[in-house]
């Protein structure tokens, strides 16, 4: 438990801090998750929009650290690869 007022408020930020992270890391997810379910469906249309909206968010979320720069490439990569296989 946090003795000093700094050790309580440094808790009561990093407790913030960390259900934003969670949710934000929560949301970049679920727009992952709908570009690879239309990907798996051959819904080439339905997949081009959700890549459409997905990269903006993976971009942000790696520019304020919730992924890593390498990881949201590989996802952006691996995702418009899925999209080019089913159209082909």
């Amino acid at each position: 438990m946090a003795n000093t007022a700094q050790a309580r408020k440094r808790a009561r930020q990093s407790e913030k801090r960390r259900s934003q992270n969670a949710s934000q890391r929560s949301m970049v997810r679920t727009y992952i998750k709908r570009v690879q379910s239309a990907i798996a469906s051959k819904d080439q249309p339905a997949a081009e929009a959700a890549l459409t909206t997905a990269i903006p968010i993976i971009d942000k979320m790696a520019s304020k650290g919730i992924l890593h720069k390498n990881k949201a490439a590989r996802h952006k990569s691996r995702l418009t690869a899925g999209i080019k296989a089913i159209s082909a």
